[in-house]
């Protein structure tokens, strides 16, 4: 019998770690202790919980188990064995086995959510209680406790189900209603979370929290990423584009080109240095800079241009750095949406003089407050950049450039690099869930923004073209409710966002220096964007329940 469940727990559990990094379920349980036991020794609900364990194979759920109960496991299993018979030589060996292949299959809630003493105080059981308060960290998710006890304490915060009413509420759709998140952060951060609160803790401990070491980990890491040979982590996108600005030597009297298409910092980092912005117009297929455009804005002097990998899609890189290369200039991708991207088989950050990046919390490879990087593989300008951002220092109080505050905190660096072990994956599904996209608003007709063949997009944003744009958004925002959805026919709420409704040349800080410019391309596609929920996490039952809201908002001409 032994062996049987040992096989049994083996098959059910022996799942890779990349296949547990990809799940994509939206309901969590956390298994008690005697669920695990029952199930290894063959008791109560075994077949049941052998389901769950399929379901979380086939990427439908997420286990897990609180840090306070795998010694109580290990001591139960470890009794329980012996008392069947088990010699106490094997029972170790058995055990550890049984141990190893279950930590295959959940994942580890630690203590850090709770206050260890204060969950006491009104507690009846304290061990169900530490139990439960784990899942205190799983704030935002769909959760329930899975256990064969009745009388389980869950300090009345969570649902306490046995293993076949959790099978049943797994199988619901209850968490298909309400309202659509734009960016599912959460999802994300519930599935990287163990490696999340190791290195924030690592960074706790060490105290290096300017500059650490996680630093020069995360360059090297993103260097090799993009194939860059340089890569600087400091304080923002912002920042990024405003260091790479100074080392290039942007000052007083000069010109940058930059499409008015874009978010305004692109912009505002030209303005701070005295700079002018000369605005060119985009794409009206992919809301881009527009290369064949480029040549007529440059006069004696422009010193460098501007493009904006905008909604997570490379510009035309080639054209534009053929134009530079003709006139001496360098080129500064702003692929703050598009690290990630490829442009011709080459990484976005690595197609031009310089790259920068953002890590706000809602891009592609985010952190949890402000972030940015510079790729380049000019070894003078990178080490420009390093010094620009620590006040131009080129060693410790030598102060050779004029320079920003401009570093990278560690703990958000920590928080990066447990992001990146699922970065190319989360990518892969962006992607994925992109085309899928894009297929349903072909079929229902809805003009989209389009991405060229000769590059892949990660969709910072998904954006689609609409008339009567505030009144969809308003439509949207309280609900539509259609029988013909996969989900529920109850009101969805589906968020939105504009990006951008004003373009900068008809910003009132930025009308006075564009020279008149002329972009009616920009101009329309302002009038008509709208972005729709968008992330690695987002299922496809979702995405025809958005797109069939859009159609069917009778608000489309």
């Amino acid at each position: 019998m032994v062996d049987h469940q040992a096989k049994q727990i083996t098959r059910h559990c022996g799942m890779s770690i990349w296949r547990r990094s990809t799940l994509r379920g939206d309901k969590h349980l956390l298994l008690d202790v005697n669920v695990i036991v029952d199930t290894w020794l063959g008791l109560g609900s075994e077949e049941i919980t052998e389901k769950i364990l399929d379901l979380s194979r086939a990427d439908q759920v997420k286990l897990w188990l609180s840090a306070s109960s795998i010694p109580t496991i290990e001591y139960v299993a470890k009794r329980s064995f012996k008392q069947r018979g088990v010699p106490p030589d094997e029972v170790q060996t058995l055990v550890s086995g049984l141990m190893t292949d279950l930590f295959q299959c959940v994942d580890i809630l630690t203590n850090y959510g709770f206050d260890q003493k204060g969950i006491y105080s009104s507690a009846k059981d304290f061990e169900d209680a530490q139990i439960a308060a784990s899942i205190r960290s799983l704030h935002g998710a769909s959760v329930c406790i899975v256990s064969e006890d009745e009388e389980f304490d869950a300090l009345g915060e969570v649902p306490v189900f046995n293993p076949a009413q959790a099978l049943a509420w797994i199988t619901s759709s209850d968490t298909a209603k309400g309202s659509i998140p734009f960016i599912d952060l959460a999802a994300q951060q519930h599935r990287i979370l163990p490696n999340i609160e190791k290195n924030i803790a690592t960074v706790l401990r060490h105290g290096q929290y300017i500059m650490g070491p996680e630093i020069k980990q995360l360059e090297e890491k993103l260097a090799t990423y993009t194939g860059a040979q340089h890569c600087i982590t400091v304080a923002s996108g912002t920042e990024a584009l405003l260091i790479s600005l100074m080392a290039l030597g942007i000052g007083p009297g000069v010109e940058v080109i930059t499409p008015p298409f874009t978010f305004v910092a692109t912009a505002e980092v030209i303005v701070l240095l005295g700079a002018t912005p000369v605005f060119v117009d985009v794409e009206p297929d992919t809301c881009n800079i527009d290369p064949s455009k480029i040549k007529a804005a440059i006069t004696d002097k422009t010193k460098a241009i501007i493009p904006v990998s905008l909604y997570g899609q490379p510009a035309d890189m080639d054209e534009i750095n053929a134009v530079a290369a003709k006139h001496g200039l360098p080129v500064i991708e702003d692929a703050c949406q598009s690290f990630g991207a490829t442009y011709k088989g080459r990484k976005s950050c690595n197609v031009s003089t310089v790259g920068c990046t953002s890590f706000f919390p809602s891009k592609p490879l985010g952190c949890y407050g402000d972030g940015g990087a510079i790729f380049t593989s000019d070894d003078a300008l990178a080490q420009a950049c390093r010094e620009i951002r620590v006040h131009g220092q080129s060693k410790r109080y030598v102060h050779t450039r004029i320079g920003v505050g401009g570093r990278f905190d560690t703990i958000q660096a920590a928080v990066l690099l447990a992001k990146l072990e699922q970065f190319e994956w989360e990518i892969k599904q962006r992607i994925k869930i992109g085309a899928q996209y894009n297929q349903l608003m072909d079929q229902h007709g809805i003009q989209r923004v389009q991405q060229r063949p000769d590059r892949t997009g990660v969709f910072a944003q998904y954006t689609v073209l609409v008339d009567n744009r505030d009144e969809l958004q308003k439509r949207l925002t309280e609900g539509v409710s259609s029988s013909s959805f996969t989900l529920p026919p109850s009101p969805l709420s589906i968020p939105t966002a504009v990006h951008y409704p004003i373009p900068l040349n008809e910003q009132p800080a930025y009308k006075t220096l564009c020279k008149g410019a002329e972009t009616p391309v920009a101009a329309a596609l302002a009038q008509r964007v709208i972005s729709l929920p968008m992330h690695a996490y987002l299922a496809t039952d979702q995405q025809i329940a958005i797109s069939t809201t859009v159609a069917g908002a009778g608000v489309i001409k």
